[in-house]
């Protein structure tokens, strides 16, 4: 049941970043790039871990503007180099284990396990990156989650100017 729950929505947002492909690629697999800019605005990422191959995690941590650390998890399950990278995506604790939304007081219906796929494609000398994280469940959660994207993709295109 928690299978088909995990795609019932999907939030999709399709950004244009004036920087080669290959730099916006490294933007989210470099550890020391993702921490410039993951994370909604006036947050930031003291810690982030990725080996990144199929198979492989990441961990990273947002922190908000008051310190309160939001941690989050996944596995990697497709990546094509500087084309496409398809992984899992949940909330974690401080250790990287898995935890549910309500560890964060969070609703209790939000999924456990999410899937993200980002692809990148030249556009006119830029960049078109989409990103699509599915099982955001709808509404105001939904919106929130648009909304802390779109913010953390206002920071990645600041940093690669």
């Amino acid at each position: 049941m928690a299978k088909e729950k995990k795609y019932e929505s999907e939030l999709l947002i399709t950004r244009i970043f004036s920087a080669p492909r290959e730099l916006v690629w490294k933007a989210w697999t470099e550890p020391e790039r993702v921490m410039r800019w993951w994370g909604p605005k006036y947050f930031t990422s003291p810690i982030c871990k990725i080996d990144f191959r199929v198979g492989g995690s990441y961990h990273f941590c947002m922190q908000s503007p008051e310190g309160e650390d939001f941690w989050s998890t996944g596995v990697y399950l497709e990546i094509i180099p500087l084309e496409k990278i398809v992984c899992t995506d949940s909330f974690a604790d401080e250790n990287g284990n898995v935890v549910p939304a309500t560890y964060y007081d969070m609703e209790e219906d939000f999924p456990l396990e999410l899937e993200l796929t980002i692809t990148f494609e030249d556009h006119n000398g830029n960049t078109k990156m989409v990103l699509q994280h599915i099982g955001i469940p709808e509404g105001i959660t939904q919106e929130l989650t648009k909304q802390g994207w779109n913010e953390s993709f206002d920071k990645l295109a600041e940093i690669l100017e």
